[in-house]
């Protein structure tokens, strides 16, 4: 019983999905946060995600019309950025039908309106999971749809950024286990290149970037104004706790 209420606990709090992001079998690469705030890297990474994620996976907590606040108007919004709905108010859902989706791929692809903020783990947060994970997909033959990653490895999922990226495969050595040399296990030990992409691996990166930060804006399109309301009530707090501790001393100078 307490083992099944520690794994519900678990569950609930999201921590092992954390976990398996964290330990999938690679480091977690830190992500420009900077870009978070930076509006054409956000415009950008709108772009890229109604083009290349919006059409198996939906974001339906989030509206179109959001988008006005990372500097884009009805007219780019409509004219750009929307395929499937009617109204620049519709949230950004797709056509694709659930019962589908886990017919076509085992299981249907998730909402990623707030995936930047649910894969947080103890090996980095949401936002350089998914940099890694967008960074990682490699060929392999073994499974179901030619691809795998090295952050979450036999993903469903194919590399659909292959065209910008390019190909490449993994290298993996087998090595003696430190601790139990009768074990050995896979290590990896790098990308080999194996067709170019329409970007270099500079632009590839940055272009996932843009993405990411996207994503992370619209987990929280308030988190730049929590963040500096935050500053401006550290602040208030700091020069008050100044005011009363001087008020204080005035109070009780005459008390012996």
């Amino acid at each position: 019983m307490t083992k099944r209420f520690l794994l519900g606990l678990l569950l609930a709090l999201g921590l092992l999905s954390g976990a398996h992001a964290a330990g999938g079998g690679a480091a977690l690469d830190k992500f420009p946060a900077e870009r978070v705030t930076n509006l054409p890297a956000l415009q950008n990474g709108a772009r890229l995600f109604v083009n290349y994620c919006l059409n198996c996976h939906s974001a339906s907590y989030m509206r179109y019309n959001r988008m006005l606040d990372i500097g884009l108007s009805e007219d780019q919004i409509k004219n750009n950025l929307m395929f499937a709905a009617k109204k620049v108010g519709d949230p950004m859902t797709i056509t694709l039908d659930p019962v589908q989706a886990k017919d076509f791929f085992g299981a249907a692809p998730p909402d990623l309106t707030v995936v930047a903020r649910s894969r947080a783990g103890n090996g980095g947060s949401g936002a350089d999971y998914l940099y890694t994970y967008m960074r990682t997909f490699y060929r392999d033959d073994s499974t179901v749809t030619g691809w795998n990653n090295l952050v979450f490895p036999n993903a469903a999922m194919p590399n659909v950024l292959w065209e910008l990226q390019g190909q490449q495969r993994a290298i993996f050595a087998t090595e003696k286990d430190a601790h139990d040399p009768s074990k050995s296990h896979s290590v990896f030990k790098g990308f080999e290149p194996l067709s170019a992409g329409q970007l270099n691996t500079a632009e590839y990166n940055e272009a996932v970037a843009d993405l990411v930060a996207f994503m992370q804006w619209m987990a929280e399109p308030h988190q730049g104004q929590r963040v500096r309301l935050g500053v401006f009530v550290l602040l208030f707090l700091a020069v008050f706790t100044v005011i009363a501790w001087r008020l204080n001393a005035a109070y009780w100078k005459d008390v012996k």
